[in-house]
């Protein structure tokens, strides 16, 4: 039986819940061994990289898990919708990025919205950073502050264009926490908080699912 060592976390100023699970499949060599075999194309949108589609099994074995592992941190939950959930590795090279993979960013602005990213790479360490707007102090952005912010944001932007992949703290954002990633480890926040991938400069970016930075991302909803 898999052991699940879970921990509990409050970031930043606005003490948003995160939680870390560590152990959290059953048998990331075999999805591992998946990914090798599946067929990964553009993400598009906003995401620096390729994207593939699960094992039919992973939602099945994994959502228990997740239900778990909410508890009550992120407020009531009779069912957890599944948004949208596949493989995912960040290849695309720093000088490559277009102005919005420069900088932290939110996936949706509800609290009742989820994410989850599952770090598959045995090796890589770059895992996930948080993130505090400096001039607004906004940590998370719903919909009544998004206005504000990008109008903000967009101002600063003309005088202080980011460069390559965010990891620390830069003119216009203060790091609030990171966690590394480590084989099999899994977190939660909500998909309103700040974020970005903590990609080194000169982290190796393989489209190799056996070499680059493997992981799952998926986007779920409580209801």
């Amino acid at each position: 039986m898999t052991t699940h060592n879970i921990t509990r976390r409050r970031i930043g100023a606005e003490a948003e819940p995160l939680v870390i699970i560590d152990g959290f499949a059953g048998d990331p060599d075999g999805l591992r061994a998946a990914a090798a075999e599946a067929a990964f194309v553009s993400a598009g949108q906003h995401y620096p990289g390729i994207r593939a589609a699960l094992p039919d099994t992973y939602l099945r074995d994994q959502l228990p898990v997740v239900a778990r592992a909410l508890g009550r941190e992120f407020g009531p939950c009779r069912r957890i919708r599944v948004v949208d959930a596949q493989f995912s590795m960040v290849t695309i090279t720093p000088e490559a990025l277009d102005i919005r993979q420069r900088l932290p960013h939110v996936d949706a602005y509800g609290r009742d919205r989820i994410a989850l990213i599952h770090y598959l790479s045995p090796t890589i360490r770059d895992g996930t950073a948080f993130f505090r707007h400096r001039k607004s102090g906004f940590e998370t952005i719903d919909e009544t502050r998004a206005p504000a912010f990008f109008e903000d944001l967009g101002h600063e932007l003309e005088a202080t264009p980011p460069d390559g992949y965010i990891a620390g703290d830069t003119a216009l954002f203060e790091r609030t926490a990171l966690v590394d990633a480590a084989y099999n480890r899994a977190l939660l926040y909500r998909s309103y908080v700040l974020h970005s991938g903590a990609i080194a400069r000169g982290a190796p970016l393989s489209a190799d699912p056996a070499a680059g930075r493997l992981t799952v991302t998926a986007f779920l909803a409580i209801e």
